[in-house]
């Protein structure tokens, strides 16, 4: 038999799991962890500017410079798998003043996650900046690290319900501790990274640049999934020291 406080832990970190689980993997499947606010363009030179930037942002091969100068100026958006530009609907672009808007977006391939990057981004001969390349890899890998933990973790539980033991349980709650460390080990290198990649690409005046939706998801999940692993832990520690008490009454 569970004590009623027991079950109650692990109903509550239970539900505490699965939010921290969906949050996580709507922030991994989201493009909003950093957004760019850019100045409304004025004059034909520029409007002929942007055009090109953005064809060669969606056509283009893939280089660091060139998406990241037309995230810079077409209130983009950057996420682990994505990065979007906001643009007119129509194909003339900027001529009507109360344009529609929409997010055109393009992801991130497997290879481009592992893409060097350079000292001075679109300069390969300015040498491979070490520190930015890891951090950016890390945060590619790091959330599937937790997803894989966090299921690990529910395949273990599912087993020790078959079985009806608590056993387990302190091993499930180890796991989740280890997920909520990496979920924000993962928001620690996106902002490590994001700040690095500003000090080398000087953002253009009047383009502001903010944390967004998908990174605070992020955020929320971790703590979830650390307050989980301290209620496993606690019922299978509790849980364990009444069982030896009793075995130990009865012996006595």
């Amino acid at each position: 038999m569970v004590d009623n406080r027991y079950a109650t832990a692990l109903v509550i970190a239970c539900v505490l799991s699965i939010l921290a689980t969906v949050y996580l993997s709507v922030a991994i499947g989201t493009q909003h962890w950093y957004q760019y606010s850019s100045p409304t363009v004025r004059g034909e030179a520029n409007v002929s500017e942007l055009r090109s930037l953005y064809e060669e942002f969606m056509d283009g091969e893939f280089d660091e410079k060139t998406y990241s100068d037309t995230l810079f100026r077409l209130n983009g958006t950057v996420g682990l798998w994505w990065r979007c530009v906001l643009v007119p609907a129509n194909t003339h672009w900027y001529k009507e003043p109360d344009a529609k808007m929409v997010l055109e977006c393009r992801s991130f391939t497997l290879p481009q996650q592992f893409t060097p990057k350079y000292k001075e981004p679109g300069n390969h001969n300015s040498g491979e900046d070490m520190l930015r390349t890891y951090l950016w890899r890390f945060q590619f890998l790091l959330p599937l690290v937790s997803l894989g933990l966090v299921v690990l973790a529910g395949l273990t539980g599912f087993c020790a319900c078959l079985c009806r033991s608590l056993t387990p349980t302190l091993g499930i709650g180890v796991l989740h501790l280890l997920a909520g460390l990496c979920t924000l080990a993962t928001v620690c290198c996106y902002l490590a990274g994001m700040d690095l990649l500003h000090r080398v690409s000087m953002l253009p005046d009047k383009v502001d640049g903010s944390l967004g939706w998908s990174l605070y998801l992020a955020l929320i999940s971790s703590p979830l999934h650390m307050m989980a692993a301290a209620l496993l832990v606690w019922a299978a520690r509790s849980h364990s020291q009444n069982y030896y008490r009793m075995t130990a009454y009865r012996v006595a």
